[in-house]
């Protein structure tokens, strides 16, 4: 317990999945429920009443959180955080490449929160190369442990990989990036050079 009792870094601002505090500030909160209906849940060429939703939604001091309501239990129909059904549909599509380090950094410092399958990726990386055990890292995930034994062995791959490449010396990466500048090369490291800068690892070591 040593790692959760000696944990001072502050409380992360991210919400948790259980956390819906939010809603309770939403400029829509207190409209009667055919109003809602009307206006957040309009036909498709109900033009006015999505102008005036949007309205609402421009002046909402939760608009970012219902936003990532939405993304993050997968609501396609209406309007959240200001943006219709079809505003939202390429965010959904990307949602589960999402790259967020404010969120790998919470998860690390126990929130709950939705991950991305490469955020989920990031926080296994980061645990193995941190020595953690996949019990600690399956409770930290809420994950199955055998699922989370599956994770860490290609967190070790990977980083395998990505070390056996940088071995080769700096005269193959030099060349690499010429040639990358020449043509659109994709290049064999499977763990991304941004895991490895200092002030990212320092972030996440007083995250874990």
């Amino acid at each position: 317990m040593r790692h959760i009792t000696t944990n001072n870094t502050p409380t992360p601002t991210i919400r948790g999945i259980a956390d819906h505090s939010w809603q309770a500030r939403g400029m829509c909160r207190n409209l009667p429920p055919k109003v809602i209906d009307r206006l957040f849940f309009p036909a498709a060429r109900a033009r006015a009443a999505i102008g005036e939703a949007k309205s609402i939604c421009g002046q909402c001091p939760v608009k970012r959180a219902c936003f990532d309501y939405a993304l993050d239990n997968e609501i396609r129909q209406g309007i959240w955080g200001g943006l219709t059904e079809a505003e939202r549909r390429p965010w959904h599509r990307k949602v589960n490449k999402r790259l967020d380090y404010s969120r790998v950094k919470a998860a690390f410092q126990g929130r709950d929160i939705h991950l991305s399958d490469a955020e989920r990726e990031a926080v296994t990386r980061h645990a193995y190369v941190r020595g953690w055990s996949p019990e600690r890292l399956a409770f930290t995930l809420r994950l199955d442990l055998d699922w989370t034994r599956d994770l860490m062995r290609n967190a070790a791959h990977a980083v395998a990989d990505r070390d056996r490449y940088w071995d080769q010396g700096d005269e193959t990466a030099v060349a690499d990036d010429e040639t990358a500048e020449d043509e659109d090369v994709v290049s064999p490291v499977q763990v991304p050079r941004q895991v490895q800068t200092h002030s990212l690892i320092a972030a996440l070591r007083k995250a874990a």
